[in-house]
């Protein structure tokens, strides 16, 4: 099991750069994710949790430590978007009887943004210490201040998503396009693609989150 998820294991390459059979798995098991929280799907979740123990393994592999330390968090937010979706308060529901999408308030997306940028800024620094204190464990972070910001604003993303408002897909479209650069200065070139396909796919969501959103107020 360990020799299938390593990064030396080779599936095929890309611009002189070697693609691994995680990558591979991992860019499936995501798109299949993204897609059905386009559909607003419950299945989503699911998938959702193969996708956190595969890029757990992934990021670890390729030194990105804040990527990589964020995806136990991002499981547990997981859990909670599930039973959110299937577990409505009362007024809540939407026709199928699942929490319906709604909107942050001017107040609350301040807030967000706020609290993204500071929390990245004091994770970053963090991770700058990280070889230092545990030299056995972490080499030297790379890009820890960006890394961290897209940690921060996949938390983000994730929260708001788990709570079904529609400006979460505004927070996946800065995940996504931050995440085209971390990974070209990590020297991957299948993942930025591939991020480039989640980018479409957050615009397709957007579009259908609103219509339904349309349809319940």
């Amino acid at each position: 099991m360990t020799e299938l998820f390593s990064i030396d294991n080779i599936l095929f390459s890309i611009g002189g750069q070697n693609v691994s059979i995680i990558e591979t798995i991992s860019v499936v098991s995501g798109l299949t994710c993204v897609y059905l929280a386009t559909r607003a799907k419950v299945a989503n979740f699911w998938v959702g949790y193969l996708y956190n123990i595969l890029l757990f393994i992934l990021f670890y592999q390729k030194g990105l430590y804040s990527s990589m330390l964020v995806q136990p968090v991002s499981f547990v937010i997981n859990f909670y978007g599930h039973y959110r979706w299937t577990h409505p308060k009362s007024g809540e529901e939407n026709s199928k009887k699942q929490l319906k999408i709604t909107l942050l308030t001017n107040k609350q997306r301040v807030y967000f943004v706020v609290q993204l940028f500071v929390l990245a800024a004091v994770w970053g620094f963090a991770l700058t210490g990280l070889d230092d204190l545990f030299p056995s464990i972490f080499r030297e972070a790379k890009r820890p201040f960006l890394d961290a910001f897209v940690t921060v604003a996949i938390l983000t993303a994730q929260y708001l998503s788990a709570q079904k408002k529609l400006d979460c897909w505004a927070a996946w479209l800065t995940v996504n396009v931050t995440n085209i650069t971390l990974y070209l200065l990590a020297g991957m070139v299948f993942l930025p693609m591939v991020s480039a396909g989640y980018t479409i796919l957050a615009f397709f969501g957007f579009r259908m989150w609103r219509k339904q959103w349309r349809q319940n107020n």
